[in-house]
């Protein structure tokens, strides 16, 4: 589709949804169109080059992906939050003939995006309309990645930061593969420590991509966290992300460790839910 035609298609005015108040503004050449939901930046396309992504979080969390898998090679991926499907369609892009599900809870918004996107046609991209969380707990597939990017008043639902989830997501993964999270600061960067416990829960290996300014406290932001069965190459993910335009630094397991110590691990019981599987292992 040209761009002009995707232009076109696109919303001159705010639009409702099932749970937002959805905007699209373009840049000014035109070529990239940024949705907003509530006023919050959830993602950017840009219309002329889809294997680009304008948010860091996504950059990083393509380059764990890339430091893992060989190049092109086609992956299944879940994505649990949806919006705009930039990281879907910029993966499809990079990685011909994957298959990708994008599980949303906004309906309208989904087929909104369908709509106003130039995104990969089913079965490489298929969009669920449903709650993540009983997404992953009820898929019945193995993924090579599951990517946790959902939020609800500009926070990360419970339900997707406990242990059993941490759990259930280790348990559809290959043996290889990559639990993908983004994290945010403004609850506080002792978040990391939390989120990290529940992970530790499931995974023997755990890292985290952000900015250097976001751990020492000076500012908000998204924190990448990754988890898997299998070690990283925390050399080659570091000269990855350190080529990337903004400061960053990876947090080691070590790290991690330091800052789940007497951190709150959170659980299915805590929110009154009946859980699927134990806690930890």
């Amino acid at each position: 589709m040209s761009n002009r035609a995707e232009r076109h298609r696109l919303p001159q005015h705010p639009v409702r949804t099932d749970y937002a108040l959805a905007e699209v503004e373009l840049s000014p050449d035109g070529s990239l169109a940024t949705l907003f939901l509530d006023g919050v930046e959830s993602s950017a396309l840009d219309l002329n080059q889809p294997d680009y992504l304008e948010f860091e979080y996504m950059q990083q969390m393509r380059e764990l992906i890339d430091s893992r898998f060989l190049a092109e090679q086609p992956l299944h991926v879940l994505h649990l939050g949806a919006a705009g499907c930039a990281f879907p369609r910029a993966l499809e892009a990079s990685r011909p003939n994957s298959r990708q599900l994008a599980v949303e809870i906004d309906g309208a918004l989904a087929r909104l995006a369908r709509e106003w996107f130039d995104l990969p046609t089913s079965p490489r991209l298929r969009i669920r309309v449903g709650e993540a969380r009983q997404a992953l707990d009820t898929t019945h597939a193995t993924w090579d990645v599951v990517v946790r990017d959902a939020f609800s008043n500009r926070d990360v639902p419970t339900r997707l930061r406990t242990a059993e989830c941490a759990v259930r997501a280790q348990h559809v993964l290959t043996p290889e593969g990559i639990y993908l999270l983004n994290s945010i600061a403004s609850a506080g960067i002792r978040r990391v420590g939390e989120e990290a416990r529940a992970l530790f829960a499931a995974f023997d290996h755990v890292i985290a991509i952000t900015d250097p300014a976001v751990v020492r406290g000076r500012h908000f932001g998204n924190i990448v966290l990754a988890a898997s069965m299998q070690a990283f190459n925390i050399a080659d993910v570091r000269r990855r992300v350190h080529r990337l335009p903004l400061p960053t630094t990876v947090l080691t397991e070590d790290d991690l460790h330091r800052r789940a110590e007497g951190a709150r691990l959170l659980q299915d019981r805590d929110l009154g839910l009946v859980s699927s599987g134990p806690a930890q292992r």
